[in-house]
Parts: structure tokens; C-alpha cells; sequence
């Protein structure tokens, strides 16, 4: 087991860079996941990591030991990739064993080690096949085997769940996460999968062309996030946003945009109203904190239902205001048509405000 520090890391391909100035740290036993969309850098950092680039510039530190040169078969992290990468010649048994042959270890504690980390994956039975008989979850497992069997002090995963299908990728993220906090192993884990990495993570990374945009805990991510970006990111379906200024009247502050004006919260919004750069912010309201009123108030706003997706447990509005589509959460089932005329009321104490100009929050 070992900690992890990234400083100051710069990673270019020609003109382009792929990792601009990063700096983070993954503390002994974490499972730290980068996130963010494709490009953004969290695939370079991994390979970094693993000595398969060389950074241009920044130090990466293994506990206190400087690796960026060292050779990635002497550095003493396993990597999974997306594609399992096993050896389609090689049975599980020798596709598990392969790093520990390379160690020239011991025929018998070889033997012993397959044996237990196949026992722990729950794959002894498959030991004898080929990759090409096996489905893709067991695929995954050998991928793990092989990884977990050298005992490293970190592990690597870029993306090792993608090929999998959606039943099969909701089973693996929960043994995934048992199995880490088991070994104890500090992990970083690759997704672009935003759910993945709330599920899993004990700290993540959330990247956007390369460079930082937050570094916290899933429900710091969800509940105070930095800026735009990760607001957007994080939730499904993705927060509202609603472009606006405001404007304080009469002891209240008011949120007015083209289309509507509403009342908003005195303190939150005094304290954005405060710390804006301009008078232009834009308002941000998670799905799951809209709510249907039945009567208008000076806190409502006038919309039109576009369409209404029933999900069973719960049912999307997505709701028109001027030329604008937004989605609101309803819990159960609720009988609404396209075309109803609806207020819509927000949670007070569940808004976001954001700079126009910097995208930044303006309340954290």
C-alpha cells in the first residue's frame, strides 16, 4: 500500500495539452476517481502514472520516492484497462500467473497465490479456459486477478467497466468497491461515468480539457459545486440553468430573466449579488428540487409541459419556458399532458448560483 502525489503535472501531444499543471494527492488505501468527459486528460494522467508517458513537466511521488523515470515494471502498480488485455493463448490459470512467472517466483507460491486471488474473484471453476470462453464480467474478474495478484502497492483502472453491459456494470461497480475496501489497496479509477464515480469513490477528480475543476467528496461534488462545469457533470438528469440578473427591490431580491421573474432566498442571494463580477449570473436548479404548486406565488414560475417520461418509481416533466426545455424530478406517477399549463417551485434551501462570466459559484 502506498500514497500518491501528482505535482504540478504538464503532459503536451505537439500543440496540444492533454494535462495542464495538475496536482493532487491519493492518500494510502483511497480509491480516488478522475472523472470527466473524453479528452479531458484523465487517461493521460493514468498512463503517467504508470510510466507509460513521460511527463513534460511535474514530479509524481510514490510515497516519498521520485518515479517519473522509473521503468513501469519496476515501479509496482497494476493497471486494468478497458479492453482486459488478457493473452487469448493463455488459459485463466496462466493469464493470472503471468506476472508472477516474470518475477521468476516459485512454482508452489505462484500456484498458491493464483489459487487464492481465483478463490477471492469467485473464478476457481474458470481456471482452465481461454479468454474467448469466457462472458465479459468474467473476463473483468481475470483482468483483476492478474492485477491483484502481484500485490501492488496502487492499482490503475482506465475505464475497466465500459464494455460491459448495464445490468452486469451496476453488479461489478458494487464488487469493485467491496473488493477495494477488502485489500486496502489505494486505487484510481478512470471513468467518464459520473454515477460510477459517485458510487464508488472515496474522493473525486473532476476534470474538463486537461485541467482541474474540483477535487471533494461525492456529495460535496453534488452539493457545492465549484463552478458550471461540475455542476452540469454531476446529476442525472443535469441541473437546470437559467441566465439571468439580479436585482434587489423592496428588502427582496428578485432573479429576472427574459422570460420570468422569481423570488429568491434573501441571504443566499444577497451573498451572490455581493461577490458577482457583473450583474449577469445564472441560476442553477437540480431536477430533483423542482416541485409542482398548485397555486402561483412571487417564488413559481409559469411553465408549459413539453413531455412527460414515466420511469415507474418516478416521472420526468421536462417543462417549456419560452423556447427553453427544462426537466423536473416528480416522485411516482403524476397525470399531466403536453401543452398543461403548470407553476413550478423550487427548494429554497437547494439553489446555485454562478458567475456568467467566470462560471464560478457564487455562494461556496
Amino acid at each position: 500500500m502506498a500514497t500518491l502525489r501528482v505535482k504540478n503535472l504538464v503532459k503536451r501531444f505537439g500543440d496540444t495539452v492533454a494535462v495542464n499543471n495538475v496536482s493532487f494527492k491519493v492518500d494510502d488505501g483511497e480509491f480516488m476517481v478522475l472523472l470527466g468527459p473524453s479528452g479531458s486528460g484523465k487517461t493521460t494522467i493514468l498512463r503517467c502514472i504508470a510510466g507509460l508517458e513521460i511527463p513534460d513537466e511535474g514530479e509524481i511521488y510514490l510515497d516519498d520516492d521520485l518515479i517519473n523515470y522509473v521503468p513501469p515494471k519496476d515501479r509496482d502498480i497494476a493497471m486494468v484497462f478497458q479492453s482486459y488485455a488478457l493473452y487469448p493463448h493463455m488459459t485463466v490459470y496462466d493469464n493470472i500467473a503471468f506476472p508472477l512467472k516474470l518475477r521468476k517466483l516459485p512454482r508452489a507460491e505462484i500456484d498458491s497465490r493464483v489459487k487464492e486471488v481465483a478463490e477471492l474473484l469467485r473464478i476457481s471453476h474458470l481456471l482452465n479456459r481461454k479468454p474467448h470462453q469466457l462472458s465479459g464480467g468474467e473476463q473483468q474478474r481475470v483482468a483483476l486477478a492478474r492485477a491483484i495478484v502481484r500485490k501492488p502497492r496502487i492499482f490503475l483502472m482506465d475505464e475497466p467497466l465500459s464494455n460491459l453491459d448495464a445490468k452486469l456494470r451496476v453488479y461489478m461497480r458494487a464488487e469493485l468497491k467491496k473488493l477495494q475496501k477488502e485489500l486496502g489497496v489505494t486505487t484510481i479509477y478512470v471513468t467518464h461515468d459520473q454515477v460510477e464515480a459517485m458510487t464508488m469513490a472515496d474522493k473525486v477528480l473532476v476534470l474538463n480539457k486537461g485541467v482541474i475543476q474540483q477535487l471533494a467528496t461525492p456529495n460535496e461534488l453534488y452539493n457545492k459545486p465549484a463552478n458550471l462545469f461540475v455542476a452540469g457533470f454531476i446529476g442525472s438528469p443535469p441541473m437546470n440553468f437559467f441566465e439571468g440578473t439580479l436585482v434587489e427591490e423592496e428588502g427582496k431580491i428578485l432573479f429576472k430573466s427574459s422570460e420570468f421573474a422569481v423570488e429568491l432566498p434573501y441571504e443566499a442571494a444577497k451573498l451572490a449579488l455581493e461577490k458577482a463580477a457583473g450583474s449577469e449570473i445564472i441560476l442553477g436548479v437540480r431536477p430533483e428540487h423542482l416541485y409542482i404548486a398548485e397555486t402561483r406565488t412571487p417564488r413559481t414560475i409559469e411553465a408549459s409541459v413539453y413531455i412527460v417520461e414515466p420511469l415507474g418509481g418516478e416521472t420526468i416533466i421536462d417543462f417549456k419556458i419560452g423556447d427553453t426545455i427544462y426537466k423536473l424530478k416528480h416522485k411516482g406517477e403524476i397525470n399531466l399532458k403536453p401543452g398543461d399549463k403548470i407553476n413550478i417551485a423550487y427548494d429554497p434551501n437547494r439553489i446555485y448560483i454562478f458567475d456568467k462570466k467566470t462560471g464560478k459559484s457564487l455562494l461556496y
